[in-house]
């Protein structure tokens, strides 16, 4: 088969987007899920799409391909560029534009019947041997269009019209859109938008810039539909433990970001297990619509309460919870300590015990998940007590390794 540029699975080349982004460094010896014709194409559609952004790197192992982006300078994401191109038959893009080209000219609507007396005698009569369309094939693609809210269709007595959607100005939105593209989920609509304005020059820089975020959007669009519809779905997962992907029916219920790290999760209802559980967004894939489930409701409100203890992703024990409690001391100026322990306490309390002293209390099913945040306010912790034992142990001496790497007494009691 000839090589192309265009994408019929998407989730082929996003695997590949992650081999070489997130992981990259490996040569074309070294991936060994595929064949190696399969790696040569889609490193070449890769190329094609990210031709900017392609380094190369030799060692004794070969040359190894991988895509390094500045996020910092990013002020569009790269990867929606793949995104726009999707795989086409001759036929399906020459009846795109014929479809376009009369519902632009017949703006007071236009029956079937006349599309297609159109298409025969004005567009295809020319051609020595012109394509056929029956009206089984336009009358598919004009509702494909519709359900993408591109044309209108309504009836006048027995007769469907169809016509194009209304049209609006885009150039009050741009900063709106310019922002939305580039931080909320499925952003990739905000940049579909985008294409069509005649401004595109983004006004926002981002200091935390996740890009890869973008290769996920067909999976979370899918899964936004099912919570909106309160539907199960069926999904692979691929976690890093496992050496297939494990099928899952699921009841999804809401979708976690993460602004430090960018990383999204989806929380669900794992209907064989019969217990709650987060999923990395990125493990997932080959997402499908099931059923509709009548206890979506229950296990929302399940989870809404369970918020209330939940500090990171980890629900692996809501039977009971686990205390967290340390205490910090703040020089005469350095007041900007105590008011990021405020700013980011999450599902935690915060209490002034002294002039200079604060206290950060929670009840977690998971204290472990607290561990980093709690080792970036070091120095100025006085005390601190897990109800979690093997936690505080390990906590503990963890502070005493790092002690004896830097040649250190142990500081306070």
């Amino acid at each position: 088969m000839a090589y192309s540029e265009l994408i019929k699975s998407f989730e082929k080349v996003r695997s590949y987007m992650k081999e070489f982004y997130i992981y990259g460094l490996k040569s074309r010896e070294e991936y060994s899920k595929k064949s190696t014709r399969t790696y040569d194409n889609e490193k070449r559609r890769i190329e094609g799409y990210l031709s900017d952004h392609i380094r190369f790197k030799r060692d004794k192992s070969g040359k190894n391909v991988f895509i390094s982006i500045d996020s910092k300078n990013a002020r569009h994401n790269p990867f929606y560029k793949v995104w726009k191109a999707k795989s086409f038959t001759d036929s399906e893009i020459t009846l795109h534009f014929i479809l376009f080209d009369i519902l632009k000219e017949k703006q007071d609507g236009i029956p079937i019947s006349e599309i297609l007396e159109l298409i025969e005698n004005d567009y295809l009569s020319a051609f020595e041997e012109p394509m056929q369309f029956d009206e089984s094939t336009v009358r598919k693609k004009l509702t494909e269009y519709k359900k993408m809210g591109l044309i209108q269709a309504y009836k006048n007595g027995r007769t469907v019209i169809y016509t194009l959607e209304k049209e609006y100005p885009l150039d009050q939105y741009d900063d709106l859109l310019n922002f939305f593209s580039e931080i909320a989920p499925c952003g990739v609509i905000g940049s579909y938008i985008l294409d069509k304005s005649d401004f595109n020059n983004s006004v926002f820089c981002f200091k935390h810039h996740y890009l890869t975020s973008a290769l996920d959007s067909e999976v979370l669009c899918t899964l936004f539909e099912a919570i909106s519809k309160k539907m199960s779905v069926t999904l692979q997962y691929q976690g890093r433990k496992y050496d297939v992907p494990a099928v899952c029916d699921l009841i999804p219920l809401k979708i976690f970001s993460s602004v430090s790290g960018g990383r999204q999760y989806l929380f669900a209802y794992n209907i064989h297990a019969c217990r709650m559980r987060s999923y990395r967004i990125d493990f997932i894939s080959h997402v499908t619509i099931s059923n509709e489930c009548h206890s979506f409701d229950t296990h929302l409100k399940q989870l809404n309460e369970a918020e209330k203890h939940i500090w990171g992703v980890s629900v692996n024990n809501m039977d009971k919870t686990e205390h967290v409690e340390f205490t910090i001391r703040t020089g005469e100026y350095e007041q900007y300590a105590a008011k990021r322990l405020y700013r980011e306490k999450r599902c935690g309390t915060v209490e002034k015990t002294g002039d200079n002293t604060y206290t950060f209390s929670a009840d977690v099913y998971d204290s472990a998940e607290l561990v980093p945040w709690i080792r970036t306010f070091i120095c100025r912790i006085t005390h601190i007590e897990f109800s979690n034992k093997a936690v505080e142990r390990q906590f503990l001496n963890d502070m005493k390794a790092m002690y004896r790497l830097y040649g250190i007494g142990g500081g306070e009691q």
